[in-house]
C-alpha cells in the first residue's frame, strides 16, 4: 500500500495511522513503522509516539524488508512488540540482566544487542521491568521507554502472574492460598520463619491442575511477590519444585527447575488497554509429568 496523507490535528503518529487505515491490521501497520515504511515530511519515522502536527504530510512505502539482524538465543522469542512494550518468552538457564560474574549472557544483554541491530533511532534499547530466576523459564516485560518502565513498575502489584510448577507430592487440597512470612536477608537461600521485623509476608494463590502417581502440575497466581516465594512456600507444604537444587535437595540433580512464567495480565503503560498474555507448559517439563 502506498500514499499519503496531510496531518489535520495534533497527535502521535502511530495513533494517526491506525484512524486513517482502519482497514488494515495494527500489526501490519505497526510493522511498517518498524522497517522504515513510513515518512513525515519525506523523513524516514520508525517511532509510533513522534508527534506530528497540523501541515505535516505523511507518507507510505512499506517496501522496505526487515532488516538482516541477530539470532535469539536458543528458546528465547518475542511475543509481542510495540512502541511502548516488549514481552518474550525467556528459556531456562539464562539470567535476566547482568550480575558481577556474568555481564553478556543474560536476556536484557541479548535483547539490546536485538533491537540495536533491527532498529534504529533513539527507541533502539529495552529497559528491564522484572526478573525471573535464571532456572526459570517463560514469559518476561519489557520496556521500551523510560516512561513505559516507570508506568509498568509502578503498576506492577496489580499485575496477574501466574506461574506452572511440577512439583514431587500434591498439595492437599486441589485448591487454596499459601501464606509465609519470608525472611529474604540471605538473597542465597530464603527461609520461611515467625513474622518479625526483617520477614515479608508472601501470598500465593494456587490449583491443582493434573496430577500422577508421584508428582502434580499446580498454577500459581502471585498475590506478592518476594524473592523465591514459590520455591520455598511449596517446599513448605511438602511438594518441592522439581529439579529446585536450593529448596529440594533430594531431587533428582540433572533435572531442570520445573517453573515457568504461564501467564501475565497487565495494563499497557500508554494506552491503557489490559493485555493477556499466555504460555504452554515447555515439553521438558510436561515429559516430568509422564510415567511418574
Amino acid at each position: 500500500m502506498n500514499g499519503s496523507f496531510q496531518v489535520t490535528e495534533a497527535g502521535a503518529l502511530l495513533s494517526f495511522l491506525f484512524d486513517k487505515l482502519p482497514e488494515v491490521k495494527r500489526t501490519k501497520v505497526r510493522q511498517w513503522l518498524k522497517f522504515e515504511g513510513v515518512r513525515v515530511n519525506g523523513r524516514v519515522m520508525v517511532r509510533g509516539d513522534h508527534a506530528i502536527k497540523p501541515g505535516d504530510v505523511v507518507a507510505l512505502d512499506p517496501k522496505s524488508k526487515p532488516v538482516a539482524g541477530p539470532r535469539l538465543p536458543s528458546g528465547m522469542k518475542i511475543v509481542h512488540e510495540d512502541e511502548a512494550l516488549m514481552v518474550i518468552e525467556k528459556p531456562a538457564n539464562l539470567l535476566s540482566i547482568a550480575t558481577k560474574a556474568e555481564q553478556e549472557a543474560t536476556v536484557y544483554a541479548k535483547l539490546m544487542d536485538y533491537v540495536r541491530q533491527t532498529q534504529r533511532g533513539r527507541g533502539a534499547r529495552v529497559w528491564i521491568v522484572h526478573r525471573l530466576d535464571r532456572e526459570t523459564s517463560g514469559l518476561m516485560v519489557f520496556a521500551r521507554t523510560e516512561v513505559a518502565k516507570r508506568a509498568l513498575q509502578s503498576n506492577w502489584n496489580e499485575t496477574e502472574k501466574k506461574y506452572l510448577a511440577v512439583v514431587d507430592g500434591r498439595p492437599k487440597a486441589e485448591k487454596g492460598t499459601l501464606r509465609s512470612h519470608l525472611d529474604e536477608t540471605n538473597p542465597y537461600r530464603v527461609r520461611s520463619t515467625k513474622a518479625s521485623e526483617v520477614t515479608r509476608e508472601a501470598v500465593t494463590h494456587y490449583v491443582v491442575k493434573q496430577t500422577t502417581a508421584k508428582r502434580a502440575l499446580v498454577e500459581l497466581t502471585l498475590e506478592t511477590g518476594r524473592r523465591h516465594q514459590i520455591r520455598v512456600q511449596l517446599a513448605e507444604i511438602g511438594c518441592p519444585v522439581v529439579g529446585d537444587p536450593k529448596y529440594h535437595p533430594s531431587g533428582v540433580e540433572d533435572e531442570r527447575l520445573a517453573l515457568h512464567s504461564s501467564g501475565l495480565k497487565i495494563k499497557h503503560p500508554i494506552t491503557g488497554e489490559v493485555m493477556v498474555f499466555e504460555s504452554e507448559l515447555p515439553g521438558d517439563l510436561a515429559r516430568l509429568l509422564s510415567g511418574k
